[in-house]
């Protein structure tokens, strides 16, 4: 049995948890520990807390998954200051053995290790993820999260993180247009991350309000989002009820540029929105690929509903780290 420290740090929240990989090769978590990103100057400061939280000296191993691309020795988070030096965790946290992965990376290693009754249907064919094939895994959370993996022969398999949620945003209709509109106005250039992410609703509820000419009400995401899943707001409604639908079409756009044989949504409001997309715009949006509609129609969308991927899966990314090292020196 092998201890160490979880982490999953996003552009909001960073995550500890103490795990265990036991012999079997099976993962356990503790009960996480969530400490605000915007309170902490660094990640060995937030460390630092967690071993005072649980009260003792943290293991000497480390699984971290953070928000931002993994290339070389320093890693600058996307939607947060934090900066890491990856050649000096050892020294900084105290530990002898770490992994670094881009956090959606970490949240594809969860889908590929996690059991079925980890997923619910969204739309397309019922039954458990394909046996082989790519999976893309998408995440609308502070901003939007994009991965995918390869099944390999052998019931192993490759995961591929990716800067996905900065591909261009492509309008749909004409309130697409006007979302578009607005975000040009501000910003040299328009991702989709602008649009399908928690923050993006503003943006929505913003361009449908001047639509309609309404005097609009200064509100942040939370708000929105607060507003629009309780249904006391009818325009906070009508973004929510757009959002689902922007998420259907790019969900889509990644299957067809993944080649994917199925579509995982993850994340924190994937979660909230799971009774209310299968119900929405989401999966019409994401069949409408032209001639490729029926092929759409074909492809299995789940929602993976285990409550803490990004660790499970930063656990699973060591796992496979070391256990490949173990396997070379044999």
């Amino acid at each position: 049995m092998t201890e160490l420290v979880a982490v999953d740090i996003g552009g909001t929240n960073a995550r500890f948890a103490l795990a265990r990989l036991e012999a079997d090769g099976r993962i356990a978590l503790d009960e996480p520990v969530t400490l605000g990103t915007s309170d902490f100057a660094s990640l060995q400061t937030a460390w630092e807390e967690f071993e005072r939280r649980i009260g003792r000296q943290a293991p000497r191993a480390a699984a971290i998954a953070i928000a931002g691309p993994v290339n070389g020795g320093t890693v600058r988070m996307t939607n947060n200051s934090w900066v890491l030096h990856t050649g000096a965790l050892d020294e900084q946290l105290g530990i002898d053995r770490v992994t670094v992965i881009n956090d959606f990376g970490a949240v594809a290693h969860a889908v590929a290790r996690a059991d079925a009754d980890q997923f619910a249907t969204l739309c397309g064919p019922e039954g458990d993820l394909p046996a082989t094939g790519t999976v893309s895994v998408i995440g609308p959370g502070t901003g939007l999260g994009v991965a995918h993996f390869l099944r390999l022969p052998g019931g192993g398999y490759h995961v591929q993180p990716t800067e996905g949620g900065h591909i261009d945003f492509a309008p749909m209709d004409h309130i697409d247009d006007l979302i578009l509109q607005r975000l040009r106005a501000r910003h040299r250039r328009v991702s989709v991350e602008r649009v399908v992410a928690g923050p993006g609703i503003c943006e929505i509820y913003q361009t449908l309000a001047t639509m309609e000419r309404r005097k609009p009400q200064e509100l942040d995401d939370r708000a929105i989002w607060t507003r629009a899943l309780e249904r006391s707001d009818s325009l906070a409604v009508a973004a929510l009820d757009r959002f689902c639908l922007s998420l259907g079409s790019v969900a889509g756009d990644f299957a067809l540029a993944h080649g994917s044989s199925a579509v995982v949504i993850a994340g924190g409001l994937g979660l909230r929105l799971r009774h209310l997309l299968p119900t929405s715009g989401f999966a019409e949006r994401f069949r409408f690929k032209g001639r490729y509609e029926q092929m759409m129609a074909g492809i299995p969308v789940k929602l993976i509903v285990h409550p803490q991927p990004g660790l499970f899966g930063a656990v699973a990314a060591f796992q496979c780290q070391y256990s490949q090292q173990e396997q070379q020196q044999a």
